[in-house]
């Protein structure tokens, strides 16, 4: 039984926005294999803001706002004070998927690589997962199991979630003392669901008209990456009826 497990955010994507990762997996293993799933640009940014919420990367809560800053941050400003990962909210950068996928292609060889396309493994997740299992020359034939993780949340209060941060990876006489605490006095598993409701909720919903603006901003990036796919993700993005 194969289990696929849907996350909204899954970390490696940063690999295919990393300048330097593609070469330094060939170095490391120049027989690597490669698969990108590739997802619509301003979906793919909203997803991301609210992870980074999540992992302290981003303070700025607002969507359209966090967007706005990223000529300041380019120039080193508005950049939060305690975040571990400056250039990472540079967020146009995370969606050049044509520039990415060129490093890994020079890198590795375009027989290497596998590209999907989120909508595509969204819609037959079964199907999806047996090309990647016949690109890896693994068996395509066992059982497929569905299951849903990670799901997209926001952050109920930017402070209260910093301090809680704060007590988890303090490692200091203090931070050890409450967190023995809560750990002799609760189950794992009801920390775990308390955690999940005092710090965060279902995210609000996205902005149309903003998510329009965006679709406009990145549609050269979405006709590059059709023709180099030859495949119309205009049409399938949504992106021919935001002009």
């Amino acid at each position: 039984m194969l289990r696929i497990v849907f996350q909204n955010h899954p970390p490696s994507a940063l690999y295919l926005w990393s300048r330097s990762a593609a070469r330094r997996i060939a170095e490391v293993q120049p027989q690597a294999r490669v698969i990108a799933i590739l997802r619509e640009p301003a979906s793919l940014l909203r997803s991301l803001h609210l992870q980074f919420l999540r992992s302290h990367v981003e303070v700025e809560t607002d969507f359209r706002r966090a967007i706005s800053l990223e000529s300041e941050r380019r120039e080193g400003r508005q950049v939060p004070r305690n975040t571990y990962w400056p250039k990472a909210l540079l967020y146009s950068e995370h969606v050049r998927y044509v520039e990415q996928l060129q490093r890994y292609r020079d890198a590795l060889g375009s027989e290497r690589m596998l590209i999907l396309i989120y909508d595509d493994f969204r819609r037959d997740n079964e199907a999806s997962v047996r090309a990647v299992l016949r690109f890896l020359e693994a068996d395509d034939s066992a059982p497929v199991e569905i299951l849903e993780a990670n799901p997209n949340v926001g952050v109920r209060s930017r402070h209260l979630h910093a301090l809680a941060s704060a007590v988890s990876l303090g490692r200091g006489p203090l931070a050890r003392s409450v967190k023995g605490a809560v750990r002799a006095l609760t189950p794992a598993g009801a920390r775990r669901r308390a955690k999940s409701r005092v710090l965060y909720r279902d995210p609000p919903p996205p902005d149309e008209d903003f998510m329009r603006e965006l679709r406009r901003r990145f549609e050269p990036e979405v006709r590059a990456l059709s023709a180099y796919l030859d495949r119309d993700l205009i049409t399938l993005w949504g992106d021919d009826r935001v002009g």
